[in-house]
This record gives C-alpha cells, structure tokens and sequence, in this order.
C-alpha cells in the first residue's frame, strides 16, 4: 500500500512540474512582440544577437572609428591600425614588466634562505627596500642617463622626447656616454611610450640592484646598503646601460668600427647580471668574509643556509619571472620571435639545473640542492644575452656550459679568491653574465635581429661566419668589469670611511636582525652566537604566561 501511495505521490508532483513549465512557457510567447504586418518591413525587429565562440567575427569595420562610417578614408583606418599596434607592445611591455618585479620576491626568498635564521629578517628587508630606494634613484636621474638619448624605440611609438645623448668625438666617430633628458620624468618627456620604457628598464635595473644583497649578507650594515642602492641605481648601472641599450658608444662599435652590430645584448647578460655580479664582488672583497668563514689557514668553512625550500622556491618564480625578462625585451607583442626566446630561456634553465646535479654527484656523491637551484639560475643568466639568436641545441649547450661554470665558479672564488659570498651571486650572475655575452658572440646563426644597433644584416657569431661579432662581446666583457668594478669599489671604500660598511662583531655574531632592522624573523627562537649547526634547547626566562595559553611557558630553541 506504502508503494502505491508514493508512485501516486510522485506521478502527481510530476504532472504538477510539466503543467507549470508549459505554463511559463505560454505566459513567455504570450509577452514577445507580435510580428508586424508584411506591409511595414522597416519596422521589423532585429534580429537576435549570435553568439561568437571562435571570435572570428568580433572586431569588425564598425569598431574602426572614422567620421562617417558610411565613408571611411584609408588614413583613418590606417591609423588605427596603428594605433592598436602601439597598444598591443605597450600593453605587452607593461605585463613582461610586472612579471620581471615579481622577480624581486623569487630573489629575496632565495637569499633569504641561503641565510641563516638569526639574519632571515634583515636579509629579507634589504631585498625589499631595495626596490623601492632603485625605483626613486633611478627615478631622479637614472633613467635619463641610461634612456635619455636612446632616440625613436618605434614598437613603442617613437618616444620622441627621447633625442639628447651626451656624446664625444674621438677617432673621428661619435662616442655617445650619457642620455641627459627625462630626469624626474618631467613634462619633457610626458610621454606614453616613454613611461612604459621608464617601467620596463627600471625593473630590470632593480635585478641589477638587488643582486649584491645576496654576496654581502649577514654582515652588511643598513645605513650603507641604503647608500649604495641610491648609488647604483643613480650612477653605475644607468651609464653601462646606456652604453649598451641607450644608443651609447659600445653599441656603436659596429657602426663606427665594423665590430658586427656592436656589444649585442638581448636581455641583459652583461647589462644586468654582470653589473650585478661584479658589484657584488666589489663590495665583498671590501666588507671582508663573516666571522668563522675561514680557519686560521685560510680553508673556507661551510656555513648553511637556514631553509632550503625557500630557496628552491624563490629559484621557481625566477625562473617564471624569467618568461619576461627575456621575451619581454623584444618590446613588441607582435614580434613572432617571443616563442623562440620563451622556449630558450627554459631550456637552458633546465640544462643548467642538470649540470650542476651531475657536477655535484660526479664530485661529491651528492646533488646538493642549492647547486642545483643555482645552476638553473646560472643556466637562465647565461641565455638571457643571446635567447633571441640561437638555436634550440645551442641553448641547451650554452646552459649545460653554465650549470658547470657555476659550481668550479663558487669553489674558486670562496678556495682560492678568497671571497665570501653566501649566496653565489658573483658565480651565477657575475660569471656567467660573461658567459652569457660571448656565447651570443659564438652561437648567434644570423636568422635575427636585421638592423640591430643601426647595423644592416642579422646577428651571426663567430661559429657562423662572423668573428668580428665576437670581439665586439669580449670588449663589453671587459668593460663592463672595468667600469663597474671601479666605481663599486671606490664608492664602498668612501662609504667605509665615511659611516662604515660592516656591523660590529657583537651584532654579526647575535645576528642582524634585531640590531639593525628592529624585528626579529623568527621571534619563536632565542637567537645567540654559538655553532653553526643545528638547534639546541635554551633556559626560558621566567615571564607571565597569556591567559588563553597554558601556564608552562613554551620551549624556545637556540640558532645561528
């Protein structure tokens, strides 16, 4: 009886659903638009819109905006398309722009966790502020330095205020040395293009800026750090750059003196990683090793990183970063070959990563994980120069080369230079950014870059036919050493005399964090001088326990 009540239960609420549906569906006919009379056609209604999935129909000659749509001239739709040209590079700058800043966080979690704990909070700090003290310095006059003679950069419409290099003559040519419009972006360079320029090379030149915060961790005293990021990002960097990028003289050595199209540098090898590198190395050789780095013979002593998974995974977003910082540089969203740089950079990232693995188990049985994240670093700076102007095979070879350097870098500069560098900056960005140059100078096949630096022709290295190109590399190598270890050196030297450079032996000793950024990373922790391994348990001080914890007072741990 039950299942006969329920099958009459739910035929009824069925019968009740399909009579309502058929109701709303008499009520909907019912308030449509009766169709008017045949004899009226003006007045029928539109037709209903249809759906575009594919988009082949969105976007059309109504969009195009002229004075009479029923007469459009060639100029006005000419223009518009170029219009939209310009907006697609400018909106693709902006984007590879803001990827590049991202780099800033996979920097500080790598440094941070090549660091240990006591230092975890001043080493973070630095590689904050130092965006923003570069953004201001470059701001004031760095960009007008580096970009202020650079000329027409026609992907991003001209940027016409761009038209004043300081330039000298010497052997009958044109030596072009500094830009000097567009300091404090005033109204003279009030420009659209010139403000996305202003984005783009600022974040690359922050990369440079924040490189050396990795070589002179955990002994760096604050009040220099924020010197030095004024310094570096008013003066050092801007000239190199413009000597490369900004229509300055390195560049012009294919020009003026045959030399292939010049110091060629796609991305910033040699502009932003080797500046970066030998900055780092300048300034600690000045600062000296940390306390307990080397034994009283000289050998060098292992010192841990304190979270190696923060390190692994700031490595990741560098290298995510990384997909437009190189494709990015073409400045242009419609230049087909940002799938060919795209697709080099992560091939040498990876060949980088497995060299240093293989280096590592051949030498010492074991991967070692911080070799293998700066080998795929080390693997990304050296294609980051010639991405666009290579092959698949030689990206591979160039960052299995990297991967390699970078390890015998980090021992030689740490056995036998002497040199302290927590992080390997010097090895990853310094080495290989020389690297990265002069394999453009030998990989380069000549299918890219026709009329680079004012030069007819593509980029062809040396193993194609070209060796002029090739020592017009070597000669930025040694400039960019030259220049940038000069002056990083001399102004560390004058800021040792004038506020000093280091933390005292007690504050090393304790830890940075406290003393010179007032914060602790890891507050958990009682941080104290003592052995560089491990955690061990320390004596509570006796303090009043909150009223929603238990009354014991929790155990708190000693840490280097």
């Amino acid at each position: 009886m039950s299942k006969r009540r329920r099958l009459f239960v739910s035929f009824g609420i069925g019968l009740v659903l399909m009579l309502g549906v058929t109701a709303l569906r008499f009520v909907a006919h019912a308030q449509t638009p009766a169709e008017p009379a045949a004899a009226a056609p003006a007045a029928a209604a539109p037709a209903a819109p249809v759906p575009d999935p594919t988009g082949d129909n969105t976007g059309t000659a109504a969009d195009v905006t002229v004075k009479d749509a029923k007469n459009p001239t060639l100029p006005e739709v000419m223009a518009t398309v170029g219009h939209n040209k310009v907006a697609i590079n400018i909106v693709w700058t902006l984007i590879t722009g803001f990827l590049v800043m991202f780099m800033q966080a996979g920097f500080a979690l790598v440094e941070t966790g090549f660091c240990r704990a006591k230092n975890a909070a001043h080493t973070m700090a630095m590689n904050f502020m130092v965006y923003g003290i570069g953004m201001l310095g470059y701001w004031i006059c760095g960009f007008a330095l580096q970009m202020g003679g650079v000329g027409a950069v026609a992907s991003l419409g001209g940027t016409p205020p761009l038209s004043s290099e300081f330039t000298v003559t010497l052997l009958g040519h044109p030596f072009g040395l500094f830009g000097t419009r567009g300091f404090f972006l005033g109204p003279d360079v009030y420009d659209v293009g010139v403000f996305a320029l202003f984005l783009f090379q600022m974040v690359f030149m922050d990369t440079t800026a924040t490189i050396p915060t990795g070589a002179m961790a955990e002994r760096w005293k604050w009040s220099s750090f924020v010197i030095y990021g004024f310094f570096i990002s008013m003066f050092t960097y801007p000239i190199f750059a413009n000597w490369v990028w900004g229509g300055g003289w390195l560049a012009q050595l294919g020009s003026n003196f045959g030399l292939g199209h010049g110091h060629v540098d796609f991305a910033g090898s040699s502009v932003v990683h080797m500046v970066g590198g030998v900055a780092a190395l300048a300034g600690a050789m000045v600062l000296g090793p940390r306390i307990g780095k080397y034994t009283r013979d000289g050998k060098p002593v292992a010192i841990p990183g304190h979270h190696i998974p923060m390190a692994l995974l700031g490595t990741f977003i560098l290298a995510f970063g990384w997909f437009g910082f190189n494709p990015g540089s073409t400045l242009a969203g419609g230049d087909m070959r940002i799938a060919v740089v795209a697709v080099n950079t992560m091939l040498a990232s990876a060949a980088g990563a497995v060299a240093a693995m293989a280096y590592m188990m051949v030498r010492f049985g074991k991967p070692d994980p911080s070799m293998m994240a700066n080998g795929m670093l080390a693997g990304l700076v050296a294609i980051t120069a010639p991405c666009a102007f290579v092959t698949a095979p030689a990206s591979v070879l160039i960052g299995l080369i990297a991967g390699v350097l970078v390890c015998w870098s980090v021992f030689f500069v740490e056995g036998t230079l002497k040199v302290d560098d927590p992080v390997g900056a010097i090895s990853v960005h310094g080495v290989n950014g020389a690297w990265g140059v002069l394999s453009l100078g030998l990989f380069a096949d000549g299918v890219y870059g026709d009329g680079w630096n004012g030069v007819p022709g593509k980029v062809t290295g040396l193993f194609y036919g070209a060796p002029k190109q090739f020592l017009a590399e070597c000669i930025g190598v040694v400039v960019c050493f030259a220049w940038t270890f000069a002056t990083i050196y001399v102004f560390f030297k004058v800021v040792d005399v004038i506020v000093g450079n280091r933390v005292s032996a007690e504050t090393e000793l304790a830890g940075l964090d406290l003393p010179e950024v007032g914060a602790l990373a890891y507050p958990e922790f009682v941080l104290s001088p003592g052995s560089y391994g491990g955690f061990e348990p320390a004596a509570a001080a006796p303090r009043p326990a909150p009223a929603s914890a238990p009354a014991s007072a929790p155990v708190q741990l000693n840490e280097t």
